[in-house]
């Protein structure tokens, strides 16, 4: 069986375990910059304000409602979410992964196994162990077991097992509730007459391929309940590694641009090294707003492509390589919202092919460099040693003026129990 195990209202629930004062209260949590609301809790979803809200619509209801506004905290949310699959992995090796507040698990108990306890004793460790509290739901696919932990979360046990025969359960569902089924996809689909999950599932697979895609058609196969999405193996390495973020305010100065390019490149480079992985090059862009005074100017893209030596996850030689090319990609005058960098050609360092010509002795160095840097600052906080091209008051980083401490993954955050 497979089993999907999916955090309530996630971010949100990340707050509460450190902050018990939040518990039903109406809370949301703010996407990049503060900009709207990306997770709520059920009292937040109570008083009809719909998910993508802006701030600047909610800043009026906060003294009305006594709303309760947070900026994303990443750091939490994805430290939160690696104890949650840690706590998975006591009771299976087999983990996949799907999201930071999803995760499969693949189950086979002994013959006469209940899934239902299986799943209560699941949900019950992680809210206890981590405190995150869960839907749990059970199918013999992807597809249907994303429905059967949608079921699950409105049930009071939070658990669900889809039967046998889940003909009952797809005639209720529409077609929209289907996992991949979008909006225009649904219109489609109606146009057809196929309106609930069910007439999808009795459709036939290859007029679906014709008239739509492979992955529809697979969404039948999956919908009667035969496994064919892939598994994928959560060991396998990464094809590449990306970090962009928006800006907390525009930015117009080449030199913001490259701060915020070499600490996203030092980010992306700490990830690639715990990953054992080295870097073949990176693409590098710039995102500009449109302008509409004195003349009206498209917004859009610059970027660039960079080749490194030989495959490298040293932080140092990455930035000497990048940071000359950027002035070459810089528009005066243009207003930046975003820049970001995308590493590819990832290898494994145990699998790499040697280069005869390579500098072996700065390679050793470079690695010795940057593990010290990893070990400070895993020791004493993220950020604790970093490359002065990263800058130091980042006035470019995203705004988030509502932002709880990193609990867990800051020694000087640390909550003190007195």
């Amino acid at each position: 069986m497979i089993g999907l195990v999916d955090g309530n209202n996630f971010y949100v629930s990340c707050e509460r375990v450190f902050d018990p004062s939040l518990e039903g209260k109406p809370v949301a949590v703010m996407s990049n910059n503060d900009g709207c609301c990306i997770s709520r809790s059920y009292e937040f979803k109570a008083l009809n304000i719909p998910m993508g809200t802006p701030y600047f619509q909610l800043k009026p209801l906060i003294s009305k409602h006594g709303l309760i506004l947070k900026s994303s905290n990443y750091e939490l949310y994805g430290d939160l979410s690696r104890r949650v699959i840690a706590t998975l992995s006591t009771f299976t090796p087999d983990v996949e992964q799907y999201s930071i507040d999803e995760a499969f698990i693949h189950v086979t108990l002994p013959a006469g196994g209940d899934y239902f306890e299986f799943g209560r004793k699941v949900r019950q460790t992680v809210l206890q162990w981590v405190g995150i509290p869960c839907g749990v739901g059970f199918a013999r696919s992807k597809t249907l077991a994303k429905i059967a932990n949608h079921i699950g979360k409105k049930q009071p046990t939070g658990v669900f097992v889809m039967p046998d025969d889940p003909r009952p359960v797809l005639e209720k569902l529409p077609v929209s509730e289907v996992w991949g089924v979008g909006g225009r996809l649904t219109v489609k689909l109606e146009k057809l007459g196929l309106r609930s999950a069910w007439q999808l599932a009795c459709a036939d697979t290859g007029d679906i391929r014709r008239k739509f895609s492979v992955i529809l058609a697979k969404t039948v196969l999956e919908l009667r309940g035969e496994s064919v999405i892939e598994h994928e193996d959560p060991d396998a390495p990464s094809q590449s590694i990306a970090h962009t973020r928006a800006f907390g305010k525009p930015v117009t100065e080449l030199d913001e641009l490259v701060e915020s390019v070499c600490t996203y490149t030092a980010k992306a480079a700490e990830k690639l090294r715990k990953g054992h992985q080295r870097a073949a090059g990176v693409n590098i862009y710039f995102q500009y707003y449109p302008e509409y005074e004195p003349r009206r100017l498209d917004g859009g893209f610059t970027s660039t492509t960079i080749n490194f030596e030989t495959p490298t996850a040293s932080t140092g030689r990455m930035l000497s390589a990048i940071t000359p090319k950027l002035r070459g990609i810089f528009i005066p005058g243009r207003r930046y919202k975003k820049s970001g960098v995308l590493f590819f050609g990832l290898e494994s360092e145990s699998n790499r092919q040697v280069d005869l010509f390579a500098d072996t002795a700065r390679d050793e160095k470079d690695a010795q460099l940057s593990k010290v840097l990893d070990k400070i600052n895993a020791k004493y906080g993220r950020g604790t040693i970093f490359h002065l091209s990263e800058g130091l008051k980042k006035p470019w980083r995203m705004r988030r003026d509502m932002l709880t401490p990193n609990y867990t993954t800051s020694w000087s955050q640390i909550p003190v129990v007195k």
